[in-house]
């Protein structure tokens, strides 16, 4: 069995999890990106459009593309933010909210499974393992690896 490498782990894992949460989200016409933006909106106040894409980490073209596609779906409404006449606040509609806690079961519901699969000690250790990679991955400055000469 050939070792695979901590981020192969990552990747392949997040790519079945994606692939879950598309399948579940189709029952509902609808997609991952669709459920994780509507999770990201803040359902009382709205949420800056401009800390939208930081939040879900998508570039601005394709979240542009997701709040056009959100919004011809009714989900969304757009307005003026009163804090700054330069921004714009993304808002839920009551479809945008009642997709929202479909998408919240959805995840939650996932959650809990891994749960019950799991002791919270591993949960424990699962986090401080996350947690390290996340921070090396985000103070990763580029190197270049030593290779062994025979």
């Amino acid at each position: 069995m050939e070792k695979k490498t901590i981020d192969h782990l990552l990747r392949s894992t997040w790519q079945a999890i994606a692939r879950m949460y598309n399948e579940e989200a189709s029952k509902y016409d609808s997609t991952m990106a669709t459920g994780f933006a509507l999770l990201s909106i803040d359902p009382k106040k709205g949420t800056p459009s401009t800390a939208l894409g930081p939040k879900m980490g998508m570039e601005p073209t394709s979240l542009s593309r997701l709040l056009n596609a959100m919004e011809e779906r009714e989900l969304i409404y757009r307005s003026k933010n009163p804090n700054d006449g330069r921004s714009i606040l993304i808002h839920l509609t009551p479809f945008g909210k009642e997709k929202r806690d479909d998408s919240k079961a959805v995840v939650l519901h996932f959650n809990k499974v891994i749960e019950n699969a799991l002791s919270p000690e591993k949960i424990a250790v699962y986090f401080e393992v996350m947690n390290c990679i996340k921070e090396n991955a985000q103070n990763f400055e580029h190197f270049t690896p030593t290779l062994k000469t025979q």
